[in-house]
């Protein structure tokens, strides 16, 4: 997948026209006060945002917020005009419809360079729902909008993976670009997946074993990376197809086929995945670190120890490309946030190129202020493994269609 294959904000005049934009501010929210906890999701699309507007276009931006059943998630984005406002620098209008006539309306009465916040789409019953491209262009949120815009603007990149009306039906009847931030994604993980810059390292972590183990045997094959440092639950998985117990480890999905998998991994790829020597247990809140010889241990796996920090920290100043996804244990509790932070700090000091990968790990770099000092931080926590494993994406291949289909103007 290249940027050649689909279509962008720089093949089109968009001035005085009206352009729907599907962007992520999806933030996480304090329950108490229902402020944002991080907003960097707005301030990142913003860019987006006042980009078509500095351009002249009729903005109408779509977008959610958390997802129907989540308490405190689950709001209005109301406030999420404000910040977008606060973050473009332009005027930002909110209105709590979405295809109704007073939406509708609105939009036809934008001006150029007018930014529309339309209602959270997740409040539609049809967006909740998985389906091809072309049955959502049926739906009544892409049929009653569509008609009222001339282009449709993906940037989105993390809910890439999702098949939802907002995401991929307009790509179907408008001429569909990619935005600035899933531009840049592409790219960015591109040149990590082909870099020619040796060593290689891919840190595997986090609790998406499954989509893990895919990127792990899809970079191995390929020789995309040249070392796997493992930890989190997907190192779990390693030592228990290494023979090692790991309790608690049986409770994740599919557990048997993944041991299986990673055993196959190990047994063709011994001298590139490497395990951790050393882990720390949960002891009732308390740190314990144990060598692996000595599990099973009658408590939680936490975190990697503090001898397989010092040794994937060495792998990590070799390393001339980095690429890191998901944490190496429970970042969240101070006990256990020792690996995460260690691995994440080696990486910033490292002058390898390197990538980050959203979700957890992306906010334990945010969280020690290293983003500036780490080539790339993806966007999205899901969409980015999937990418990097080579699968599809459903957003990004509606795009690829809608280049065929509409072209160049």
């Amino acid at each position: 997948m290249t940027t050649k294959e689909i279509l962008t904000i720089d093949d089109f005049n968009l001035k005085n026209k009206t352009v729907l934009v599907r962007v992520d501010l999806n933030c996480p929210i304090e329950p108490q006060t229902g402020e944002f906890l991080d907003d960097r999701r707005i301030i990142q699309h913003a860019k987006t945002v006042k980009e078509l507007s500095d351009k002249g276009a009729k903005v109408v931006v779509l977008a959610h917020q958390g997802r129907a059943g989540e308490e405190y998630d689950f709001t209005t984005l109301e406030k999420h005009a404000k910040r977008l406002a606060k973050h473009t620098g332009n005027g930002v209008e909110y209105i709590p419809d979405i295809i109704g006539p007073s939406a509708k309306q609105k939009i036809k009465s934008l001006k150029s360079g007018d930014i529309l916040l339309l209602e959270n789409v997740r409040f539609l019953a049809e967006e909740n729902l998985n389906r091809p491209a072309d049955a959502q262009a049926t739906t009544h949120f892409v049929k009653n909008l569509a008609p009222l815009a001339d282009y449709f603007v993906m940037d989105a990149f993390a809910a890439a993976h999702r098949s939802q009306p907002s995401l991929v039906g307009f790509t179907e009847v408008l001429p569909s670009l990619a935005g600035r931030i899933l531009e840049q994604e592409i790219v960015m993980l591109n040149k990590a997946i082909q870099s020619k810059k040796r060593p290689s390292v891919f840190i595997s972590g986090g609790a998406k074993v499954k989509d893990s183990l895919k990127v792990v045997e899809q970079f191995l094959n390929r020789g995309v990376v040249d070392e796997v440092l493992t930890c989190g639950l997907v190192g779990n998985i390693f030592l228990v197809a290494k023979g090692y117990e790991v309790r608690g480890s049986e409770y994740i999905e599919e557990y048997d086929k993944l041991v299986e998998k990673a055993g196959k991994l190990l047994k063709n790829f011994s001298d590139k995945i490497f395990l951790p020597d050393d882990v720390a247990m949960d002891k009732y809140g308390q740190r314990m670190e144990v060598s692996v010889a000595e599990l099973p241990q009658p408590y939680r796996l936490a975190d990697i120890g503090t001898k397989t920090i010092e040794k994937y920290k060495s792998n990590i100043e070799k390393a001339q490309t980095i690429i890191a996804n998901g944490p190496a244990g429970i970042f969240e509790a101070k006990e256990f946030e020792k690996g995460t932070n260690e691995l994440v700090r080696a990486i910033s000091n490292s002058k390898a190129y390197s990538v980050v990968g959203g979700g957890h790990i992306a906010t334990a770099v945010i969280n020690l202020n290293l983003d500036s000092k780490i080539s790339h931080v993806s966007t999205g926590g899901g969409a980015c493994i999937l990418y990097l494993a080579g699968e599809p994406l459903p957003a990004i291949e509606a795009l690829k269609k809608a280049a065929q289909k509409f072209g160049k103007k």
